[in-house]
């Protein structure tokens, strides 16, 4: 049985920082970006899944050291900003990134 997780929306995020100044809505969906990349494990985690290209959750207990209910807390945090995607697969979650919001979130910091 294959089930997608909660699917993100995949959002326009972001408007050049540099070009001119943020509106609200911008400024709080990168800030919330860089708040689930500021923890050292989610930020290793990401690096592991771009890595990987494809990984079951299981596959990240041991490199991160972490349990799996704590995978699991910092997997969700970054689907919840649209880093990730995951789909169930029985009984674990396989994780991959999603290459337009990283795409996004780099440009914010072009000049354009």
């Amino acid at each position: 049985m294959v089930a997608k997780v909660a699917p993100v929306e995949a959002q326009a995020c972001c408007p050049s920082v540099v070009a001119a100044p943020l509106d609200e809505d911008d400024a709080e969906d990168l800030a919330r970006v860089f708040a689930a990349l500021a923890d050292p494990v989610r930020l290793r985690c990401l690096s592991l899944i771009a890595d990987a290209g494809d990984v079951c959750a299981c596959d990240l207990l041991d490199p991160l050291g972490r349990s799996q209910p704590t995978i699991s807390h910092h997997t969700k945090v970054l689907a919840d900003v649209g880093l990730i995607t995951g789909e169930k697969r029985g009984r674990w979650v396989h994780w991959s990134i999603v290459p337009a919001r990283l795409e996004a979130i780099r440009r914010a910091f072009n000049k354009r």
